[in-house]
């Protein structure tokens, strides 16, 4: 993740820390990568700031807890 400025890895790494606290244990690997994918993406797109990554964490988290689980 060395694409990114200090200060935007930071922003990253509080953002999916706070929303994947909503789930028992911080959420498991899955749930953590996919957030953090939807972070990474969002930021290549130029949305860096603690608000904009707060904003799609927790679009993603809905998301992901939205979507059909595999049986």
């Amino acid at each position: 993740m060395g694409e990114f400025a200090e200060r935007v890895q930071a922003n990253m790494d509080i953002v999916l820390d706070e929303v994947c606290a909503e789930w028992p244990n911080g959420g498991d690997h899955e749930s953590r990568k996919y957030i953090a994918e939807q972070l990474i993406q969002a930021a290549r797109g130029g949305q860096t700031t603690l608000g904009a990554l707060t904003y799609v964490g927790r679009r993603a988290l809905v998301h992901f807890n939205n979507k059909p689980k595999s049986a």
